[in-house]
């Protein structure tokens, strides 16, 4: 089941990402999200805009995501290429699993295309593992965007027409 997070569910989602940090160090991507990226206030300010949402099964949260429809301050400036459609998007970030259940990223993805056919996605250069997926699931490279620490990221797009 995917549901919004609420402030109960912090705990386990700071564990989450704990996990998928460490699982990037171990996989080539050791900067991604350092010194404990996403911290506790940011997840609570997304559980505020209702944009943060977790994945539960009987046996706890195994995963976590953003999502929202709108615009993405990060996402207007695109170098090295080109946004494929200018149309109002949906935003998918931070996706994390704790590695217990398969699938996160998937229904995560599916999630987000049954609210908005439009949709845009940022990784590392270093994150082979997140390209991969991204790819996998139709969404197309489209150039460089710039984080709010200024770090690049490789920009995805998908558009169902």
């Amino acid at each position: 089941m995917i549901r919004h997070a609420g402030k109960e569910d912090l705990p386990q989602i700071l564990e989450i990402y704990a996990s998928a940090r460490t699982f990037m160090k171990e996989h080539g991507n050791p900067t991604q999200w350092k010194d404990g990226y996403p911290g506790q206030e940011l997840l609570l300010s997304d559980m505020e805009k209702e944009q943060l949402y977790v994945h539960e099964t009987d046996t706890g949260i195994h995963g976590v995501f953003v999502f929202f429809v709108g615009e993405d301050p990060n996402y207007k400036i695109i170098e090295q290429g080109a946004w494929k459609s200018t149309e109002a998007y949906g935003v998918i970030h931070r996706i994390a699993s704790d590695g217990k259940e398969r699938g996160i990223f998937h229904q995560s993805i599916e999630f987000a295309k049954k609210r908005c056919n439009h949709l845009r996605i940022d990784t590392h250069a270093d994150n082979t593992v997140m390209q991969k997926l991204i790819v996998s699931h139709g969404f197309e490279p489209c150039g460089i965007v710039y984080v709010q620490d200024h770090s690049p990221r490789l920009a995805f797009e998908y558009l169902n027409e």
